[in-house]
């Protein structure tokens, strides 16, 4: 087959489904490329993470006998089928060198009204091993909404050490659910920058942060906290929340609700 795919978002991030595509379609010996409109195909995917707010769909004339749409841009439902979910990804269709990208767990348990992951995906369960995404690449990309709430998550960061890779937690880590152990794992893990998130105007997530601070042995800049502001918040509320992260030796990182 001849087979299509086009990149709907490109956000100068790669797609992971379509990396997926193309590794299974080329070990199948199809031929895989990026979608030409003055080219004919079998078919073609088109793969869209973000809303009309953000990504304008292509809507041109497409010369295939088959388009196959997906991703959270067009609905929450939509999932690749298992053989493909769990294909090795094609790096060298974005031209990545020497990074691995990919989810060891999916979910969350939290529900936020800003965020569609609880609903897309239910409750955090596990959904590989680091070996499905990863074959000695020197930067590991998490893409995790909230491994934390994983049972399997201290045996999970035991493999992120092992790797000795740099590992960049994409999506961030619920320090509410991040245990004394997890932390202390933390420490052991290679990492740029470490990301939490205080969201609401509530002091559970300080006392925590505050708790977990004197554990974590990374200077402040590597650890940035999200600030969600515009959605339910005061200005004042706002800046009480950066002002208090920025005490406790953290890089508050603020946030804009569109």
């Amino acid at each position: 087959m001849r087979i299509g795919l086009i990149d709907v978002d490109s956000h100068n991030f790669p797609n992971l489904a379509l990396m997926k595509l193309s590794g299974y379609h080329k070990g199948r010996g199809d031929s895989v490329s990026w979608w030409n409109g003055f080219e004919q195909y079998d078919r073609v995917y088109k793969s869209r993470v973000f809303s009309d707010l953000y990504t304008e769909d292509i809507d041109y004339c497409i010369n295939a006998d088959e388009v196959i749409k997906g991703g959270t841009g067009y609905d929450l439902r939509n999932k690749l089928p298992d053989e493909i979910e769990h294909y090795y990804p094609d790096y060298e269709l974005y031209n990545i060198k020497d990074k691995a990208f990919g989810f060891l767990t999916r979910g969350c348990p939290r529900s936020c009204p800003f965020c569609i992951v609880s609903e897309k995906e239910g409750n955090t369960h596990t959904v590989a091993d680091l070996s499905e995404f990863w074959r000695g690449q020197k930067e590991i990309v998490l893409m995790d909404s909230n491994i934390t709430a994983s049972k399997d998550c201290e045996r999970l960061f035991e493999d992120l050490i092992r790797s000795r890779a740099l590992i960049n937690f994409e999506g961030g880590l619920d320090v509410r659910l991040l245990t004394d152990k997890g932390a202390e794992q933390l420490n052991r893990m290679r990492t740029s920058m470490i990301h939490f998130a205080w969201d609401n105007y509530e002091f559970r997530t300080y006392e925590k942060l505050k708790r977990i601070r004197p554990i974590l042995k990374k200077r402040g800049r590597q650890i940035r906290v999200y600030v969600l502001t515009n959605y339910n918040t005061t200005h004042e509320q706002d800046l009480e929340r950066v002002y208090k992260l920025k005490e406790l030796d953290y890089d508050p990182f603020v946030m804009i609700y569109n």
